[in-house]
């Protein structure tokens, strides 16, 4: 179609409904009506000869039309925001920016004492401010900037977003150290499965493969204490006799303090591969880019670090 035809701001529109899926939260957002966006979207439609989203249960869905615009249509986006807010080279030595990233618990006990540290050699007047990767609204702060940068295992950060692989990890059984399973060799299935365990739920977060691996298994977990997050895990298990199965960097950081020791799982997990995932708007920001280049060298496994790529 003729560009030239097409009110560049229905793109706006159709952008963030990809993101929000709700015209409601379109119109709040864009400080619109919930008549003028639908009507946005019905020239949208008019103008691409498309449905381009489907009105269902799960708020609105795209159609195959609209997710192959998507990465186009954020990329151009981005480039003209970028265009219109000319910035500066960045200088983390003299910058007073504040960085809010999206973490799991498990985030902030491995990734925080390491950047803290070296933003206070590379960036002493850099602050950041830490908020769950669990909470409901985190496409949408992302996509308006009001979260810079989420890290983790987390598949629901889609179109518009941008993400890079750092590394990735294994799942294993931890157990304080005079545990009756501490005293073997290695640990059998039917060991595994006589244990009672401590199970994660880690909502929001991709974790939940330790509960699919272990679900199909002929035997079934005795599980003595379900706890939401893993930020209280090191206490139960030096003052008990539960085990867990949790990614091995978080055990690698509470095995010392809470005296406690690891080992390999008979039952095969799958490993996760953990991401830097930000949103296409602060791809070329000149701040954020050295934030992410700070966090490939602090944290990326060179056999596992990947490009930066769209999702």
């Amino acid at each position: 179609m003729d560009l030239a035809k097409l009110d560049l701001n229905l793109l706006l529109v159709f952008h963030h409904l990809l993101i929000l899926k709700r015209v409601s939260a379109v119109a709040d957002l864009l400080n619109m009506s919930q008549p003028a966006v639908s009507s946005a979207l019905g020239r949208l439609r008019a103008s691409l000869d498309d449905e381009l989203f489907i009105r269902t249960q799960g708020g609105m869905t795209p159609t195959p039309y609209a997710i192959q615009l998507a990465e186009p249509v954020a990329m151009a986006l981005d480039v003209l925001q970028q265009a219109l807010n000319v910035r500066g080279a960045f200088d983390p030595s003299s910058s007073t920016r504040n960085f809010t990233i999206a973490l799991t618990d498990v985030g902030e006990m491995y990734f925080l004492p390491v950047l803290v540290d070296a933003l206070a050699k590379a960036a002493p007047g850099v602050t950041l401010q830490v908020v769950s990767v669990a909470q409901s609204t985190l496409k949408e702060d992302m996509s308006t900037g009001k979260i810079d940068l989420a890290m983790g295992l987390l598949p629901q950060l889609q179109a518009g977003f941008f993400q890079q692989s750092l590394f990735k990890q294994k799942y294993i059984c931890l157990m304080r150290k005079k545990h009756p399973l501490a005293l073997l060799p290695s640990l059998t299935t039917s060991a595994l499965f006589a244990a009672e365990h401590v199970r994660v739920l880690a909502t929001g977060t991709g974790h939940g493969r330790v509960d699919a691996a272990l679900d199909k298994q002929k035997n079934k977990r005795k599980v003595r204490l379900t706890v939401p997050h893993y930020v209280a895990l090191g206490d139960v298990l030096q003052h008990s006799n539960l085990i867990a199965v949790v990614p091995e960097r978080f055990a690698q950081r509470i095995v010392k303090p809470f005296d406690l020791v690891m080992r390999d799982s008979p039952v095969k997990v799958e490993d996760s591969a953990i991401h830097q995932c930000w949103h296409g708007r602060l791809h070329r920001d000149p701040g954020h880019q050295w934030l992410r280049q700070l966090m490939r060298k602090l944290f990326g496994d060179q056999a596992t670090v990947g490009e930066e790529k769209a999702t």
